[in-house]
């Protein structure tokens, strides 16, 4: 008897576990709408399930500053009284501070929800497992832990900027077969792509010697996708206001007082940049190596040969690769650290 009753607990637990993976699988889906607009918050996406096991609600963080994922699920409901017996599942645990919104943990136990189901903790500071515990103490049945992986992989720069208290680190470059750097390697469609890695990063940084050099716009022109802030290390103070960096309405941060990179990047974090994305010079890529200060590298590999002047980064010791493709017979690779 006893060892039915226990295959039994054993069959209702799972059943509930792919009953609650089925859900955040779905909302992981929504979450990955706020890809462009999100950053610098992360993207969440949250699903209510009412007593029946239909959805009743749907949502997705959209936009930096506007609702969260929860606020829009809940909103997306035509019958409130049916939030009274609805178990919402959301891939990042909700909020319990103020800040451009209201706490949505407050909102969750206000609006009389009785189950809530967590994907991933969130490590920002002013949240870090409080959201989770508001809603316990309020009487709710909080589950953790659902697709956590999953979870924290979607929003990768946002847990390692938090957890690290520097910004995800992404650099890149472009190389001839011969392991040379040169601007004009990329093919119109690598370079959309490029663009469109620069929308996904709250900035975008180079040298000094790449703006004197290249003046280029930083911008975001080729995809249609919002401008990431620019930021310049320029220790001798050499970039006038005249460069191409400055033309438009996009912020630029001139770095010039600071000890090290790492430094740098602890100043970027405290003004709210978690994720930068690191385009040269090759002093500067090399700089960045060799403290080890990058999470991700992505290179892309010109078929052609041009025994250039400006050596590439060497590609020789670097970690697994986590993704490679080609596009219009170069090779794109993307290392992670």
């Amino acid at each position: 008897m006893v060892t039915g009753l226990n295959r039994q607990a054993r069959c209702d637990k799972k059943l509930r576990m792919e009953i609650n993976e089925k859900y955040m699988r779905r909302a992981l889906d929504l979450a990955r709408h706020g890809l462009l607009d999100a950053s610098p918050n992360p993207m969440v996406g949250a699903v209510i399930v009412g007593s029946d096991g239909r959805i009743i609600g749907e949502g997705w963080h959209r936009r930096c500053g506007e609702g969260h994922a929860e606020v829009n699920a809940v909103a997306s409901v035509r019958d409130r009284e049916s939030l009274l017996d609805s178990t919402v599942y959301v891939t990042l645990e909700p909020c319990s501070h103020y800040g451009k919104t209201p706490p949505c943990a407050d909102m969750i136990i206000e609006r009389g929800i009785p189950r809530v189901v967590v994907g991933t903790a969130d490590p920002f500071a002013k949240v870090s497992g409080r959201g989770i515990a508001r809603m316990k103490a309020a009487g709710i049945e909080v589950v953790t832990g659902v697709l956590e992986d999953e979870c924290r992989a979607l929003n990768l720069r946002f847990m390692t900027a938090h957890e690290k208290q520097r910004p995800f680190i992404t650099l890149k470059w472009a190389q001839s077969r011969d392991g040379f750097i040169d601007g004009k390697i990329s093919t119109p469609l690598t370079s959309m792509l490029v663009h469109k890695l620069r929308a996904t990063h709250d900035a975008i940084l180079v040298g000094s010697g790449t703006v004197l050099a290249d003046n280029p716009s930083l911008s975001t022109r080729l995809y249609a996708g919002k401008s990431p802030v620019k930021v310049v290390l320029d220790r001798r103070r050499r970039v006038g206001p005249e460069a191409g960096i400055f033309k438009g309405d996009i912020p630029v941060i001139m770095m010039s007082d600071y000890g090290s990179l790492g430094d740098a990047m602890s100043e970027l974090y405290r003004k709210g940049i978690t994720s930068v994305l690191v385009e040269g010079g090759a002093q500067v890529l090399e700089s960045f190596m060799k403290e080890d200060l990058w999470d991700e590298i992505r290179v892309e590999i010109s078929p052609e040969c041009i025994n250039g002047r400006v050596k590439a980064p060497d590609l020789i010791r670097l970690p697994f690769v986590i993704d490679s493709e080609t596009v219009d017979g170069h090779r794109i690779i993307t290392y992670r650290n």
